[in-house]
């Protein structure tokens, strides 16, 4: 793994040479930081035995080069990580831009952001990392970067980005080592993952329309490729042996709004999941279709505090198929799955200190996520934040009971050049 991405760091950095000498780039800058990651568990040890969800150092250095129309960005981290007891690297992002007057391309490694929601993702597909949220890293790191080519054009009444993902990337959720995780067949040890393969007909596409309506900004989204949360699908549903872990296909359709309303800005997005490979509804291991929707308000109450409050649900399609076809003793999932989230931030010290609550209460569940957390600015260059991640809920199946034992205080300490 290290080999492949110093190979892609060395590919990305020869165009960047090329691109120096070739365009004699006007603007050419090199930044990056240092940082210490560390987190501890407060409630239990890990299913390994050992007392931190997180504790590395990480180097991140980041290339700029620009010469019109050209634009290139190298964005690697190496780190050390003593929970693994290993070195590790990552090619963040790595992408080269072209612009033109009416359109521009992306091609390479690259963060994509679609979408209103606040930690909440209907028509933003694109792969996430939650084991960097859950562990307490910087929230930058929840994003991963999908190799893809993004095209916007913008012929004038509106604007429009087209997304080709040739290579899957799935999420990555905590590991198993590491977190509590609620697993429907664990006496099941014989597993094989099957990711889609490389082909036309596996190419992912996306596609986001979008104009100012009455100062409201305004999207419609398409997505065509595969659900990035994996299935478990068994060889046999009441006495299994083997398992076969697999991405199910997934088109998804989808609109936002948000803009200022009621001395706040407003946020509505919804999404149709379409199931493609069970319509039906009768595969209990593959999710049923649904219809997701969120509605979002932001406000800022007094100087430098702002209050968010978010209402997020999930409604399942052909619900009746679905509860027919589990096998006796599956945990039943409930047809209308919701989230209420809050988010207060209050800047102190001539905003150099920050104070930040974000909170996750499922009403259908009955689970929840806290993430309290401490920011200080102690100059231009260095920073430091502590906070906790407490989860709990009454269903160890549930998406935040299941980690009820996986509580952590967490350290982030950076130093940017």
């Amino acid at each position: 793994m290290i080999i492949i991405n110093a190979a892609r760091c060395l590919l990305f950095l020869i165009c960047f040479l090329m691109l120096c000498t070739a365009a004699h780039a006007e603007d050419i800058s090199l930044h990056g930081f240092l940082q210490g990651n560390y987190s501890a568990d407060t409630s239990a040890k890990n299913p390994d035995g050992g007392n931190f969800k997180l504790a590395e150092e990480r180097l991140q250095i980041k290339l700029d080069a620009a010469k019109d129309p050209l634009h290139l960005l190298i964005k690697a981290d190496g780190w050390y990580d003593h929970v693994g007891k290993k070195w590790d690297s990552e090619l963040k992002e790595g992408y080269i831009d072209y612009t033109a007057n009416t359109w521009d391309a992306r091609i390479g490694r690259q963060v994509i952001t679609w979408g209103v929601g606040d930690l909440v993702f209907i028509n933003d597909v694109f792969p996430k990392d939650y084991e960097a949220f859950f562990s307490g890293k910087p929230l930058e790191y929840l994003k991963k970067g999908a190799d893809s080519a993004k095209i916007g054009i913008y012929p004038g009444f509106a604007s429009f980005e087209f997304v080709v993902i040739p290579l899957f990337t799935p999420n990555h959720y905590p590991d198993s080592q590491r977190f509590w995780m609620f697993d429907p067949m664990p006496g099941v040890t014989d597993r094989t993952k099957e990711k889609p393969g490389v082909s036309l007909e596996n190419t992912e596409i996306a596609l986001r329309a979008y104009r100012d309506i009455a100062g409201f900004d305004a999207s419609l989204y398409y997505y065509r490729g595969f659900l990035r949360q994996p299935s478990m699908k068994p060889d046999d549903l009441i006495l299994p042996t083997k398992l076969t872990i697999f991405y199910p296909k997934l088109s998804v359709y989808g609109a936002s709004l948000q803009g200022k309303a009621l001395d706040g800005v407003l946020s509505l997005e919804a999404g149709y999941y379409d199931s493609r490979e069970d319509r039906q509804g009768t595969d209990p291991t593959i999710p049923n279709t649904q219809t997701r929707f969120l509605v979002g308000y932001q406000r800022q109450l007094w100087e430098d505090f702002t209050i968010g409050v978010q209402y997020y649900a999930e409604y399942m399609h052909d619900y009746t198929a679905y509860t027919n076809s589990l096998p006796p003793g599956f945990p039943q999932e409930r047809r209308l799955h919701d989230l209420v989230s809050i988010r207060l931030t209050q800047f102190l010290l001539h905003q150099t200190l920050r104070l930040s609550w974000f909170s996750f209460w499922s009403p259908s569940d009955s689970d929840y996520l806290l993430n309290p957390e401490i920011k200080y600015n102690f100059s231009d260059h260095v920073w430091a934040a502590i906070g906790g991640m407490v989860f709990g809920g009454r269903k160890a199946w549930s998406q935040f009971g299941q980690l009820d034992k996986d509580d952590n205080v967490y350290m982030q300490v950076r130093y940017e050049f």
